[in-house]
């Protein structure tokens, strides 16, 4: 993938509801929230129990980084324009054109929250429903998207820059299974 392919698209947000259940106020309340299982395009993340919308469902953790690694392929881009190299299990969340889950910052002042991102679900999910968010890459790194939603776009692109693909993807070259939104 290319260093182009990232997350950059957050909302930033004020009067979030957090999560009440006693496992959200655990050392790691995620885990007890979602679990990593295979889906048609690699590893997705899914609910463990039924999810009210708009709730934080955790941080996206892992490696804060100043420069891209040689495999960016699920680095999201920070505020401060640093990058994060995401964490099990949030790692693994894929796109769609229809998502139940949205990524974004805490509307703060505080410096310490800049390269701070979190997930919250936009809408109810079921036990055992794929959370998924729409990654809005750039035109220039986009892909053939795989979501299936009905409203889906045909690329993994930011709606804005629909209009510069062309309208139908290429097909993958024979004997590919396809390209991933993640694995």
């Amino acid at each position: 993938f290319s260093s182009r392919r990232r997350h950059t698209r957050y909302g930033t947000v004020t009067g979030v509801q957090t999560c009440a259940l006693p496992i959200c106020r655990s050392a790691d309340p995620v885990s007890g929230l979602v679990r990593v299982d295979m889906t048609h395009v690699g590893r997705g993340v899914f609910a463990r129990r039924r999810l009210a919308g708009n709730i934080v469902v955790g941080e996206i953790r892992g490696q804060v980084l100043d420069t891209h690694p040689e495999d960016p392929q699920y680095c999201m881009e920070l505020r401060s324009g640093r990058l994060l190299e995401p964490a099990s299990p949030l790692r693994f969340v894929n796109h769609s054109c229809d998502p139940n889950c949205e990524l974004f910052y805490w509307d703060d002042d505080d410096p310490a929250q800049e390269d701070r991102l979190w997930l919250q679900t936009i809408r109810p999910i079921q036990a055992g429903e794929e959370l998924l968010i729409d990654y809005c890459w750039p035109a220039d790194a986009a892909i053939p998207c795989q979501c299936g939603a009905t409203n889906c776009r045909g690329w993994v692109v930011d709606p804005a820059e629909r209009h510069l693909l062309p309208e139908t993807p290429p097909l993958p070259p024979p004997g590919d299974a396809g390209l991933r939104s993640s694995s």
